[in-house]
């Protein structure tokens, strides 16, 4: 007997949620960055969403640490973790200073397919036409609404910003590419808020040693007394790598990794409607018309 009708579709639901829960997230990690920097986020974040997991673990397992789960999952993981959570994220954070967060988003709907052809190379899991021909059609209005506005101030790059930025942005696409394929190797049966804490576990080990390296442990300490950054990165961990890890995490549990990066890649798109009501910003009608675009591609995947 196959899967029942609810089943069959909770992979793609699960990757939707994800890229609403990223999408509302990204509105905190953007206010808080203002208060402490965007390091400072970064580490903080995978902090606070394991004060959100520790309880779990101690209520499922009786210990604050998910033990049960074998080396093999741990060291892919941890690794998952380590690709997405911090090099990923590192490197688009600097891409975003480098070369400004237009160009480096041009970058990030390449997550998808680049994960679909690593996992057809490496776990042999092949998509179909149509769901090639629905990916490009998600992308392609994702990618139609970011072209359309350019920094607000007109910046000049050199040659070698321009490199550096755009290559930074690249290696931030392989990183969450190999996380997700990591991820989905490891993943099986476990539960997936373990799984999301031992990721979270992996990037911090990467954060540590990074701000150890830069001498940045006094600004670290300054970020946390911030109270009013606290509180937005606190709700932030909440939706973002807490609720959203653990969706992202079941969903590619159930479906292909390519589906579900691709449903993730509207993320763009997403927060149109949020930086209007929470920003009064002005909405053109190719941002609509990419928005309708990126929908009816994903409805294409789901259906």
């Amino acid at each position: 007997m196959g899967d029942s009708f609810p089943d069959k579709w909770l992979g793609e639901a699960a990757a939707i949620g994800t890229a609403v829960l990223w999408t509302l997230s990204t509105l905190a990690w953007t206010s808080a960055g203002r208060h402490v920097g965007a390091l400072a986020v970064s580490f903080i974040r995978l902090l606070l969403t394991c004060l959100f997991l520790a309880p779990y673990e101690m209520l499922a397992r009786g210990s604050p640490l998910p033990l049960d789960a074998d080396a093999r999952t741990w060291w892919l993981l941890c690794m998952s973790g380590l690709c997405g959570f911090f090099l990923g994220d590192v490197c688009l954070f600097k891409a975003f200073l480098v070369i400004g967060p237009r160009l480096s988003l041009l970058a990030q709907p390449l997550v998808p397919p680049v994960v679909a052809v690593i996992s057809w190379i490496v776990l042999g899991d092949p998509l179909s036409l149509r769901q090639w021909v629905a990916m490009f059609v998600t992308l392609a209005g994702v990618v139609w609404v970011v072209l359309e506005k350019p920094d607000e101030a007109t910046h000049c790059y050199s040659r070698q910003q321009l490199a550096t930025g755009l290559l930074l942005a690249m290696l931030s696409v392989v990183g969450q590419a190999v996380g997700w394929i990591l991820s989905k190797q490891a993943i099986g049966q476990y539960d997936a808020v373990s799984a999301t804490y031992i990721r979270v576990i992996g990037a911090i080990g990467g954060y540590v040693v990074l701000v150890t390296l830069l001498a940045r442990w006094p600004q670290m300490l300054l970020a946390m007394r911030n109270l009013q950054a606290m509180m937005i990165m606190t709700a932030g961990s909440l939706v973002g790598p807490f609720l959203g890890v653990i969706f992202s995490l079941e969903a590619v549990r159930r479906c292909h990794a390519g589906v579900v990066t691709t449903i993730v890649a509207t993320m763009p798109v997403l927060i149109l409607p949020l930086v209007v009501v929470f920003y009064r910003e002005k909405v053109s009608l190719r941002a609509v018309v990419g928005a309708i675009v990126s929908v009816l591609g994903v409805a294409l995947l789901v259906l």
